[in-house]
């Protein structure tokens, strides 16, 4: 068994934390972010369960980690907020040689019907729209908030930490679930695939 699954959320938290940190990447955003303006927001999906992954598979640590997610939560719904942000964020870490993915999770109805070809309510927070990324272990965000290690995961680690790959089912669409965990199941063979009906693949 794994160590961190079936263990108390306050032990899998930290391990999750000692395992983040091994990420010098990861390591790096988390602390550039808690020193900057930007609040109210996390860094999450694949970066944190790729990372895990890697971990366990005794993998280098930022192996197929496309790129770092940050998304935050801001009422201002416009793009040159949004493009103000980005900037701003790119501009602490433009000598690190980082790919970033920044969203402000607020706008993602916005657009979201033209990239993926349905439509989706608007999320009514940051919190909101992680509960309805794809996989239970894609629906986990972390911060920095004074030096606090902060840990939203609305499906709880278990499946983090067993490596289960688990559809939600009130986010992504039956397509992207099968494409994106066979994908993932590709680079880390040692994940379990939960099928969108139930069983395992």
């Amino acid at each position: 068994m794994l160590d961190g699954v079936n263990k108390s959320l306050d032990k899998q938290i930290d391990i999750l934390e000692s395992i983040l940190l091994k990420n010098k990447t990861l390591k790096c955003l988390l602390e550039i972010l808690d020193n900057s303006s930007l609040d109210n927001y996390y860094i999450g999906a694949g970066c944190i369960n790729q990372t895990v992954f890697n971990y366990y598979h005794h993998y280098d640590i930022e192996y197929g980690i496309g790129d770092y997610d940050i998304v935050y939560y801001d009422n201002d719904l416009s793009y040159e907020s949004e493009d103000k942000i980005i900037k701003m964020i790119e501009s602490k870490v433009s000598d690190k040689n980082i790919n970033l993915d920044i969203k402000n999770e607020a706008r993602v109805h916005l657009w979201y019907h033209k990239k993926y070809g349905r439509r989706i309510k608007a999320y009514a927070s940051v919190e909101d729209a992680i509960s309805r990324w794809t996989s239970t272990v894609t629906c986990i965000g972390v911060r920095y908030n004074k030096g606090r290690f902060i840990v939203y995961a609305p499906y709880g680690l278990n499946d983090l930490f067993s490596m289960t790959i688990r559809p939600i089912k009130n986010g992504a669409s039956r397509e992207v679930y099968c494409e994106k965990s066979l994908k993932w199941k590709d680079k880390w063979p040692k994940l379990e695939v939960v099928s969108w009906d139930g069983g395992n693949d």
